[in-house]
């Protein structure tokens, strides 16, 4: 086995926060599930990584239920699920060992928070000598405020404000700071072409 397919934040944190109506892949959990289903029928690893803040009082800290997977998606017996406290998968987890010990050379990433949490994965791991496949539209990821915005900011507002940068912009803006550097940007149904030949 020398590919795997890493499932970063795909978790019912983000759905319990009023921002998830402003999210700009809705159907994040089919495509993700359109992805494990090829991984799995090419007999490729997939490992399943959720964020937690123990102790934060918030929608991820584990104490609040909603840090496991989308209700869609469902890890398979066998399947790592690992958690983290950092932004990358690697840090604060035993990734990097799991991945060592099946012999993985390749990561596939997708997931929530393009350009957060699945950018920093994506740019460690080819740090770490990793092949590195971004499907940049089984991710998902958020409209982002000015730095002078207050914080408290209501989701209207943030949409209703020139300076927010849209999710679709924070997509097309990792695209490019990934690809052909860290990663190789691509969409579900290239890669389920190339995995599947058709």
């Amino acid at each position: 086995m020398t590919n795997a397919l890493v499932v970063i934040d795909v978790q019912e944190s983000f759905r319990a926060r009023p921002l998830w109506r402003a999210v700009g892949n809705p159907d994040i959990a089919a495509r993700v599930q359109r992805l494990v289903d090829a991984a799995r029928a090419a007999g490729d690893l997939v490992v399943w990584v959720l964020h937690a803040e123990p102790g934060s009082g918030g929608v991820f800290d584990p104490a609040s239920g909603h840090v496991r997977v989308l209700a869609e998606l469902d890890p398979r017996p066998g399947e790592p699920v690992l958690t983290k406290t950092s932004h990358n998968s690697f840090t604060t987890t035993n990734l990097q060992q799991t991945l060592t010990a099946r012999g993985v050379r390749h990561l596939t990433v997708c997931g929530i928070r393009t350009e957060q949490c699945v950018e920093t994965t994506a740019r460690l791991g080819s740090d770490l000598g990793y092949a590195v496949t971004f499907v940049t539209d089984a991710t998902a990821t958020f409209p982002i405020p000015h730095r002078d915005a207050p914080a408290d900011q209501s989701v209207e507002d943030l949409l209703a404000d020139p300076r927010t940068l849209s999710a679709a912009d924070v997509v097309a803006r990792t695209e490019y700071a990934l690809a052909g550097r860290f990663a190789t940007v691509t969409t579900v149904a290239e890669l389920i072409g190339e995995l599947t030949g058709s």
